[in-house]
């Protein structure tokens, strides 16, 4: 009998993509994130950090999207787990707004 895959296991799969206006914004928000484990076994989550994609044609672009893929058993569990992501990741992008001196220097750009 031949092992189950990943795939097999967590057939259920979502990425979520999360562009930044800077390399370390990304950086920031990665090392936030992913210190918060996956309380359930029923689920796995990967966080990579490259480039966005409206910049990929841009030569030597810095790395400033954050990726994470999610997988999990059923998408009741990935629903949840998403979730519980995007409140988190909504807190670390409000404390990145009212603290963080790169996110008001882009505001200060953009207007």
């Amino acid at each position: 009998m031949a092992a189950a895959t990943e795939t097999d296991q967590f057939p259920c799969v979502l990425t979520v993509r999360v562009p930044f206006p800077t390399a370390r914004l990304a950086s920031v928000a990665l090392q936030s994130l992913q210190v918060d484990k996956e309380l359930s076994p029923l689920v796995r989550r990967t966080f990579t950090i490259s480039p966005s994609v409206s910049d990929a044609n841009v030569a030597g672009d810095q790395e400033k999207t954050l990726h994470v893929e999610y997988r999990a058993t059923t998408n009741r569990m990935l629903r949840v787990a998403v979730n519980s992501f995007m409140e988190s990741l909504n807190l670390v992008i409000e404390v990145m707004e009212h603290l963080d001196a790169d996110v008001l220097a882009a505001e200060a750009h953009s207007s």
